[in-house]
């Protein structure tokens, strides 16, 4: 029994074929794509207004030199959270589940922002390593401990979002198969069990928007760092 639970969690696979590719690609299909008329409808308007506020949001601390990532940001945005959404639907795959595909967003994106902050400004970025006022017996320590914690971030970022979302699908999958064990036995307790279930499913669509937005907004302030 616990086994099943986590086969959710495997790649699915067609005739051998790995199908993970369609489920990353999917989401992109699912855009509505802005017209050439002046006048779009009321779901096109809603995307542009949502992508415009998010941007603005998390661009406002950066300088002008890191506004050239909106477009990444707000694209990666959307994609994990359509991904995340999806995979709160039944019979779906979520791939952000896969700690490999996070941490193949994760390390680029985190390597991307240490190289900017090497070549525009090393000293800067090398400070970092080095809180200002260290004693000086501290600072061997100090430089080892701070290194450390630069090359968890991507780490981190992965494990977060992987974390997040299997403990949730997991919860979900443990109250539904409740539910359906308690019913012929205990029909009101089955009736409980099942609310509860409804409302760890909202909470589950609030954490799939939640974890993508920390995720954009992590790597803002890595780039904020070194721009």
């Amino acid at each position: 029994m616990m086994t099943s639970f986590f086969d959710q969690f495997a790649s699915p696979s067609f005739l051998g074929i790995p199908l993970i590719a369609i489920a990353i690609a999917l989401p992109w299909m699912l855009f509505p794509t802005p017209p050439s008329r002046w006048l779009n409808n009321r779901l096109i308007t809603l995307q542009t207004w949502f992508i415009n506020r998010f941007t603005n949001q998390l661009l406002l601390p950066l300088n002008v030199g890191g506004h050239k990532w909106a477009l990444l940001f707000a694209s990666l945005m959307v994609f994990l959270i359509t991904i995340n959404m999806l995979g709160l639907l039944p019979y779906t795959f979520t791939p952000t589940t896969q700690l490999s595909l996070n941490m193949g967003f994760a390390v680029p994106l985190w390597l991307a922002t240490v190289i900017i902050g090497m070549r525009n400004q090393p000293t800067v970025a090398l400070g970092h390593l080095l809180p200002e006022g260290t004693p000086v017996p501290l600072i061997p320590v100090l430089i080892i401990i701070e290194t450390i914690s630069l090359f968890i971030r991507p780490l981190a970022l992965g494990v977060r979002l992987t974390a997040n979302l299997t403990a949730g699908h997991l919860l979900i999958q443990l109250i539904a198969t409740a539910v359906f064990v308690l019913l012929p036995m205990m029909p009101t307790v089955a009736i409980l069990t099942a609310a509860v279930l409804f409302l760890l499913t909202l909470l589950e669509v609030a954490v799939a928007m939640i974890q993508a937005y920390v995720f954009v907004l992590l790597l803002s302030l890595y780039l904020q760092e070194n721009v």
